[in-house]
């Protein structure tokens, strides 16, 4: 009788990844690295207030030099302009992501960016909760490392 071998989760991505590369190659992009990684490409700035949409590859002729795709980007209606003044920054990023010259040009289409998760804000620890903690504290002779102690030590309680 033969024993089954030990059962291993496989993640997300691997199970989905062909599926979701159709989806992408369907907007123009040989992979999904440019989007999934945007924001280590063109820095956290540009990120915040763009993304790109597709790669429009111009049709080949033959006997010429192939020409490079132009990169598709939604961008947030008063940042346009100055993604615009950075496009020349945002193009050598993008090329150095590639590799060659594969993008030369970059067209901004405004509107709203996709929904993307808005970073939790932590609340303040409760007063009585930090005092606490700042009681038990009384070693610690710098005022505020015992005070940044108390207030992590009272955090860390809640959670």
């Amino acid at each position: 009788m033969n024993k089954p071998g030990p059962l291993t989760a496989k993640p997300l991505s691997a199970l989905l990844g062909s599926a979701i590369n159709d989806v992408f190659v369907k907007q123009g992009f040989a992979s999904r690295e440019l989007v999934t990684r945007w924001a280590e490409i063109v820095g956290a700035q540009v990120a915040a207030h763009s993304e790109p949409l597709k790669i429009q590859w111009p049709r080949p002729v033959e006997n010429q030099v192939p020409e490079p795709a132009t990169l598709v980007l939604r961008v947030e209606g008063p940042m346009a302009l100055e993604i615009q003044h950075t496009s020349d920054v945002i193009l050598e990023r993008v090329n150095r992501f590639f590799g060659w010259n594969a993008v030369g040009r970059i067209a901004l289409r405004q509107a709203p960016l996709s929904q993307r998760p808005k970073p939790r804000v932590r609340k303040a620890p409760d007063p009585s909760a930090v005092a606490e903690v700042e009681a038990s504290l009384g070693t610690v002779e710098d005022g505020d490392l015992r005070a940044a102690l108390a207030r992590l030590g009272a955090s860390i309680k809640r959670n």
